[in-house]
């Protein structure tokens, strides 16, 4: 699937420009050779076909009953329920409390029962619960709905990214990254072509269009979940699919690249502590709270923005599609020189600056709907570019599986309270130029800006303290394990 030049065995001590996070444990040389049956560009191809897939489309199904409430919207869903001032808001803000105070119990419980079961269960979960949405009578069920849906889905993305993170070295991660985070902006896409069609069956069966949308995708997510029971992956040290000897491979050049996994151990409360000493932590989840305000304000708004251009419901929903497949390309294009050239920083700096000249363009054009169709485009390709870099940039510099799952958990929760502030950004009395909106975006982006660069000079500073130290201090084996990415002999990836 990410086909580039692989050697038949690997020296990882070269990797990212910096020493091997672990080269001095005695069971872990530092040039570590590939099964004779198969060679490395092989077994990275079959990971790639048994992790990645099922992953992006498990997370599309996610997003896509996550946002398809901004097409059914356009269907009439607010008029059918009789929803009036910022109800429809408050709808779609629900989702996200139990979605942000359940991500790091999430992780924790994703680790103890393995990621394929604890995964397919959720996946049923958030699809029953959006099918109950499309026989929904009154604002009441909308909310309750809504909130289950926030409970079921709360797993996946970290979950997802955490897994991720357990199967590659950094410099291999980006277009992982980015490809899976994709799935988001495909699910637009998808969406917004299936909503097109689905709206079509307006009064079958006494249902309009807008449950009709719930119904169907909710029901095409529950039958997924069974297959995905057998098919979603595990963890390196768990799957059936690799041998013996390329287990101890995979986990081998994982160690040399990242540290021991520690994937034994149980997460217990005082490593949550311990965790959240580390400032970058804190940093990390700025990073993406400042973009999920944007991320989210399109997807659920742009489907209204577009409307308010004067197109029609199903011309609507058909321009929505676009912005969200150049988005896609952008981030792969952007995955693939950041993973070539070793670097985060700029790839994160750059789709940012991208997004806010989209944002500028529509606090000021508003009588020119070309110009302002082309915005969305910047956006979309802004926000859902930077993110992926920004998260896969903040995970794989975690060393350990407690610290990734820990961290990985609080950057996607802590962020995802941008979700709220998104929600209420636009409202219906703003339209059609949603100037309040588009300014709050505009903060929120260069907040996430600023956080980028204050966790850059951070890890810089880190390596900087770390090349300038005695190298070995002394640390058992056992302890640099536990410290994760805070071991003396880490560097991270700038």
């Amino acid at each position: 699937m990410f086909s580039r030049k692989e050697k038949d065995s690997t020296n990882l001590s070269d990797d990212v420009g910096v020493p091997p996070y672990d080269a001095n444990y005695e069971d872990v040389p530092e040039t570590v050779v590939c099964p004779a049956h198969t060679t490395e560009r092989k077994l990275i191809t079959r990971i790639d076909l048994h992790v990645i897939p099922f992953l992006c489309i498990m997370y599309l199904l996610a997003f896509l009953d996550r946002v398809n409430i901004a097409n059914a919207n356009v269907f009439g869903l607010s008029k059918e329920l009789g929803l009036v001032k910022t109800e429809y808001n408050t709808a779609l803000v629900i989702f996200f409390v139990p979605y942000i105070l359940f991500e790091i119990p999430s992780n924790i419980i994703l680790k103890k029962l393995k990621p394929r079961v604890w995964l397919s269960i959720c996946m049923f979960g958030f699809g029953l619960v959006t099918m109950l949405q499309g026989f929904v009578q009154n604002y009441s069920g909308l909310l309750t709905t809504r909130f289950f849906l926030g409970v079921f889905e709360t797993g996946m993305f970290p979950g997802a990214f955490y897994l991720i993170g357990m199967w590659y070295r950094r410099k291999e991660a980006q277009k992982r990254y980015s490809f899976f985070f994709s799935s988001t902006t495909l699910a637009g896409a998808f969406g917004g072509l299936l909503a097109s069609a689905i709206g079509k069956m307006d009064g079958m069966r006494g249902y309009q269009g807008w449950r009709w949308i719930f119904i169907l995708e909710g029901l095409l997510t529950c039958l997924v979940s069974f297959f995905f029971w057998f098919l979603l992956p595990n963890f390196p040290e768990e799957v059936k699919w690799l041998s013996e000897e390329e287990r101890e491979f995979v986990q081998a050049r994982l160690r040399i690249d990242q540290g021991r996994s520690a994937r034994e151990r149980p997460i217990k409360l005082a490593d949550v502590g311990r965790v959240f000493k580390d400032p970058k932590i804190i940093v990390g989840g700025f990073m993406y709270f400042g973009l999920i305000v944007p991320a989210y304000g399109y997807a659920y708004f742009s489907p209204a923005i577009l409307q308010s251009y004067g197109y029609s419901r199903i011309q609507t929903q058909l321009h929505s599609v676009p912005p969200w497949a150049a988005a896609f390309g952008f981030a792969m294009t952007v995955a693939w020189f950041s993973d070539r050239l070793k670097h985060r920083f700029l790839f994160a700096i750059f789709p940012i600056c991208v997004a806010i000249s989209g944002f500028a363009i529509l606090i000021t054009v508003h009588d020119n709907r070309q110009v302002q169709y082309a915005a969305l485009f910047l956006v979309a390709m802004g926000a859902y570019t930077a993110m992926p870099v920004i998260v896969c940039w903040f995970n794989m510099n975690l060393g350990g599986h407690h610290r990734r799952a820990i961290g990985s958990a609080w950057q996607v929760g802590f962020g995802n309270i941008g979700g709220i502030i998104a929600v209420y950004a636009f409202l219906e009395k703003d339209a059609p130029k949603y100037i309040p909106g588009y300014s709050i975006c505009i903060a929120f982006v260069a907040l996430s800006a600023l956080s980028c660069a204050i966790y850059f000079v951070m890890c810089k500073m880190a390596n900087h303290s770390r090349d300038k130290s005695v190298r070995d201090v002394g640390l058992t084996e056992y302890e640099k394990t536990e410290m994760g990415d805070l071991n003396p002999d880490y560097r991270y990836l700038l």
